[in-house]
């Protein structure tokens, strides 16, 4: 299952929920676990509201953790969507999917291409963990919602958001030491 598309996530549903669901196709049981279990052992996930346990994963290769302001606004909110749409479509193919992740919530296959009926789950972690991977792992998008953070990871994702920042996004916290900022 290489390229994600809706036929090969869920062969039997794609022809009775495809159009119903549009981008959000919830994960079944055993791939939820599934995902989460990888996600919890690649990252070393280990969830704190606390400050001394931050950071909450541990990325190996470029990354890059921004800070969000303080008192936002609602445009800014809706600005940090339109870019993450944005930026996942030009890493993505029309029929790649990403794993989206709400920490122990109803998780997802997503597609930034497909039209959206009402987002499921944001890109702003607004009280929980919110979470896009790409399906292999190789980059991804992880909401923190206490440290009120976002951590990218992937290089190429990295560059793409460093020169497309939202205005949400404030200061650096932490980055790569290897992290080539262009």
């Amino acid at each position: 299952m290489n390229t994600g598309t809706l036929y090969e996530i869920h062969p039997k549903q794609y022809k009775k929920e495809a159009k119903l669901i549009n981008n959000w196709i919830p994960l079944q049981d055993n791939e939820y676990k599934r995902v989460w279990d990888k996600f919890d052992k690649d990252f070393s996930f280990k969830p704190s509201i606390y400050p001394k346990d931050w950071p909450t994963f541990s990325i190996h290769g470029p990354y890059i953790t921004f800070e969000m302001i303080k008192n936002y606004k609602e445009e800014e909110i809706n600005e940090l969507e339109e870019v993450c749409k944005t930026i996942f479509k030009s890493c993505l193919e029309p029929h790649e999917y990403l794993y989206a992740l709400d920490w122990q919530h109803e998780s997802f296959y997503y597609s930034p291409y497909l039209q959206e009926a009402s987002p499921r789950i944001l890109f702003y972690p607004d009280g929980d963990y919110y979470l896009f991977l790409k399906k292999d792992f190789s980059f991804g998008y992880l909401g923190h919602p206490w440290e009120q953070s976002i951590t990218i990871f992937g290089e190429e994702l990295v560059q793409k958001f460093i020169t497309h920042k939202p205005n949400i996004f404030d200061g650096i916290i932490r980055r790569s030491s290897h992290l080539q900022i262009t």
